[in-house]
């Protein structure tokens, strides 16, 4: 199978699986997103009608004006299409076809910080930020895991090699909201070098406000750092303690190549598919993973959005979060497919 032909196959096959992930999506909600959007609807009606000066007056009584107003509410629940049932094929393939394009409609309850109640707007507000967060995470997680544990696995039983063994497993022992609360006491309230709170108090349109959030994003960042890094330098030490009792490793040695160059020149390229595999699954199981992380540190990102949507069950975010989430995860898996696959040409052309 060639590059091409398995490139394509990667992506049919994952679209595939954002197409079912977003059918049962829509079909686990749509009952309770039926009431809510027809809801929405009649808030919206009599909204407008309150706007409209002397309207209620012309009416001779309340019953007739009451009449109107649903009337109108009806007419537009029918030119909306919700007066079909929403698990009909028509509803369901409406649905689907809007949120591929990214038109997940209007928030219940929640707004972006402009006031925007559009949920395309609200995740356009959000997700840079989650983004902005986890991926300085996880990057600063791959490198420091990947030279401790190269180091590590290179002197096996070494003082190193325990100290790093050891916090692998203490550190992935506790939970991120334990270690954030931890923190929080420590560098908020005791010394006071960080905010509590990782959302910055002014504006988004202020010009001081990137500069805010890069010292906000300071505890939660460390935090992450802190719960990740020995987790990935215990991998990549037990990746390179394989690689390096390999045949070819002793042929290096046996041609007097420097140990320095063998760890990090050779047996590190050679343990890349899996580092690369785990990488993207990382970022992406972080995107995902967002919401305790976000709702300790009040992180104005995808987590906390996730978290606020639920609690007062606003289900057009709840669809529009999920769904960008599931594509961000299924590009990262590709792209790791495809990095997998540059490494290691087995994968792509078969047995």
């Amino acid at each position: 199978m060639g590059l091409k032909k398995y490139v394509a196959t990667r992506v049919a096959t994952l679209f595939g699986v954002l197409m079912v992930t977003l059918l049962l999506t829509v079909a686990l909600v749509g009952s309770n997103m039926d009431v809510i959007l027809k809801q929405g609807v009649a808030v919206q009606v009599r909204h407008e009608v309150a706007e409209i000066p002397g309207l209620a007056d012309s009416f001779e009584s309340v019953e007739a004006f009451e009449k109107y107003v649903q009337d109108t509410i009806d007419r537009r629940i029918t030119e909306l299409g919700l007066h079909e049932p929403w698990y009909s094929p028509q509803r369901i393939g409406l649905s689907m076809y809007k949120i591929l394009l990214l038109d997940f409609g209007h928030a219940t309850f929640l707004t972006s910080d402009s006031g925007s109640s559009n949920v395309g707007d609200i995740i356009a507000e959000k997700l840079p930020k989650t983004v902005l967060l986890f991926t300085t995470a996880t990057i600063i997680i791959s490198i420091i895991g990947i030279l401790m544990g190269a180091l590590s696995g290179s002197k096996v039983g070494s003082v190193l090699d325990r100290i790093t063994s050891s916090f692998a497993v203490i550190s992935s022992s506790f939970p991120v909201w334990w270690v954030g609360m931890l923190l929080i006491i420590l560098f908020a309230f005791t010394w006071q070098i960080f905010p509590a709170r990782a959302t910055p108090p002014i504006p988004a349109d202020d010009p001081g406000y990137i500069g805010a959030l890069l010292y906000h994003m300071a505890l939660p960042l460390i935090t992450i750092v802190l719960i990740g890094f020995g987790a990935w330098a215990y991998l990549v030490r037990n990746f390179m303690v394989g690689i390096l009792q390999d045949d070819f490793i002793f042929a290096k040695k046996t041609m007097g190549i420097p140990k320095k160059h063998i760890v990090y020149r050779h047996a590190l390229k050679n343990a890349a598919p899996p580092i690369v595999t785990i990488l993207a699954l990382s970022l992406s199981g972080s995107l995902g993973g967002a919401i305790i992380t976000e709702a300790v540190f009040d992180w104005p990102g995808m987590g906390r959005l996730y978290f606020e949507a639920i609690t007062v069950l606003d289900m057009p975010v709840i669809i529009g979060a999920t769904y960008v989430l599931t594509a961000f995860f299924l590009a990262s898996i590709f792209v790791a497919d495809i990095l997998y696959g540059y490494f290691d040409p087995r994968v792509r052309t078969g047995p």
